[in-house]
């Protein structure tokens, strides 16, 4: 039996609108035939799609596939990204009705087992959405992230992994369309959903391949996000920032400007130094994580410098 090729953290465009209370409404513009396509040239088996708290548009995907037999080899099974009560993400693989956001970790895990659904913590040690220790409660744990570009998350996820003898995939957290099947599993099973899904509860799943976004890439993503959402970045400017209010709004609108120019890209690299220095603090030399959760800019600021 020949192991099945396999993504199983990304995302398309029926993210949108379901982040949640705290993230852009807009999430990712890939389509479904551009998915269904790159999914196809990377060479996949299996295509995991794991839209934030919907099932949304994996019907529409059974359906163009039906009308595309190019497609036909390809599998693509059900799975979401839940949002805890505390904003960390679960990924639920095989289920046949959504689960709602909101709950608490083991809420969300007892869905699963009604469903009889596998689960994995996703970026477990990134600095906003991550389970962190309670990752030792999922099924399988996502030892690395492609989007991960701190780099300290996946470090943090490796060492933790090892100490507690976890099971690890690997996932790329696809939000463009050149990013899917940027890291692989490998499952040895038939192709078939229940086959699958046994094959990934009993840890018959290897990890293929890991390898991270580039920059461009990234700011492909933050570009559509941002774009799409200054409604969205004034109501959350005022609520957390707002004394940074007017200056962000200035940005906003510079940054339409040209949002592909120079400064942008080095404002870009400059940003993931800093979060580079804050994940480095708070994975590996005792920094309280719940500290960058709450959006305090000043302290923030204190951990990136």
């Amino acid at each position: 039996m020949m192991p099945l090729k396999t993504e199983l953290h990304c995302h398309n465009i029926f993210s949108n609108g379901h982040v949640g209370a705290l993230e852009p409404i807009y999430d990712c513009n890939v389509t479904i035939p551009k998915q269904l396509e790159h999914a196809y040239l990377a060479g996949l088996d299996v295509l995991f799609v794991t839209n934030h708290n919907t099932i949304d548009g994996y019907r529409q995907m059974l359906e163009y596939k039906k009308n595309h037999q190019k497609f036909d080899a390809l599998k693509v099974y059900p799975a979401e990204e839940v949002t805890t009560d505390n904003e960390s993400h679960v990924l639920v693989y095989g289920i046949d009705h959504s689960i709602k956001s909101g709950l608490s970790l083991h809420e969300v895990l007892d869905e699963a087992k009604k469903q009889n659904a596998v689960t994995t913590a996703p970026h477990p040690f990134s600095l906003l959405d991550a389970l962190r220790e309670d990752s030792v409660y999922c099924d399988l744990f996502e030892v690395f992230n492609s989007s991960n570009v701190d780099v300290y998350s996946n470090l943090r996820a490796k060492k933790f992994a090892k100490e507690k003898s976890l099971h690890v995939v690997a996932g790329s957290d696809s939000h463009v369309q050149s990013t899917i099947g940027r890291s692989t599993n490998l499952i040895y099973s038939e192709n078939k959903l229940d086959s699958v899904i046994a094959a990934m509860k009993h840890h018959k799943i290897i990890i293929e391949n890991t390898e991270y976004v580039q920059p461009k890439e990234a700011l492909e993503h933050i570009r559509y996000k941002i774009q799409n959402s200054a409604f969205f970045i004034d109501k959350y400017t005022s609520h957390f920032y707002p004394r940074a209010l007017w200056p962000i709004k200035l940005l906003y609108k510079l940054y339409m400007v040209d949002p592909e120019g120079i400064f942008w890209n080095m404002f870009y690299r400059m940003s993931i130094v800093a979060l580079r220095r804050i994940s480095k603090k708070i994975n590996f030399e005792g920094y309280e994580h719940r500290l960058f959760r709450e959006r305090n800019l000043a302290n923030i600021l204190k951990m990136a410098f």
